[in-house]
């Protein structure tokens, strides 16, 4: 199948959800919570594009999800790092990280907003650790799939351990960890709430955008690090 028959049944595929969910919407619904995507598009001006506080708290969710992604991938992969480099680390430190990312985040939000408030840096410290465990499991993982004997050949040949780290060991774990950024950057996402259901849909919808774009940011950097592979 080629590129352009991709792009049509993806577009057939979301013309065809729009169109049920239209219907549901419209025809058996029963619930006043239920928004059809006309709704929606008719709030997305007034309630989201033309009202300019909420353009503005757009503006500061993009600024959260973009440092907590960045802290979430800097700190994620220098411990990635760190653990994968060594058996002891792997087998010592690993099963704690596992532990930990398999805590349900939202237990921890109370605890979040009891030692940094009501503010950003609450959400930049939920979303943060809801980006870092991807990323240190993907690290490691990529880690893992480095072949020993160029890492001994490396070694033989006379790179330093930071020598082997860059020109071994990352190029082979692109993939697996560019794999748990794309992961990191949804799930540092965050939004509010409102009970209006056609404009908190259209916000939704509006920040599931924003989201797209910077995921297809990520895939792009993604590409760029991986051209020694063609």
């Amino acid at each position: 199948m080629s590129a352009t028959q991709v792009r049509l049944v993806r577009l057939a595929l979301i013309v065809a959800l729009i169109a049920l969910w239209e219907f549901y919407a419209r025809f058996i619904s029963t619930s006043s919570l239920v928004a059809g995507p006309s709704d929606v598009a008719m709030a997305w001006w007034p309630k989201v594009v033309g009202d300019a506080r909420v353009l503005a708290a757009v503006g500061v969710t993009l600024i959260e999800l973009v440092v907590a992604f960045a802290m979430s991938v800097v700190f994620g992969m220098l411990i990635g790092v760190l653990i994968g480099l060594s058996n002891i680390g792997r087998r010592s430190l690993y099963p704690l990280v596992l532990m930990l990312y398999g805590i349900p985040q939202a237990i921890l939000l109370p605890l979040f907003v009891l030692v940094f408030g009501l503010g950003p840096a609450s959400k930049i410290a939920f979303g943060f650790s809801h980006g870092i465990f991807p990323v240190i499991v993907n690290t490691i993982a990529g880690m893992r799939n480095v072949s020993p004997l160029l890492m001994a050949g490396a070694a033989a040949m006379g790179a330093t351990r930071a020598q082997q780290v860059r020109h071994v060991i990352f190029p082979h774990m692109v993939t697996t960890v560019f794999a748990g950024l794309r992961l990191a950057m949804t799930l540092t996402l965050l939004y509010s709430e409102t009970f209006n259901p056609a404009a908190l849909m259209a916000l939704v919808l509006t920040l599931a955008l924003m989201a797209i774009a910077l995921n297809e940011l990520v895939r792009l950097v993604e590409a760029r690090f991986s051209r020694w592979k063609d």
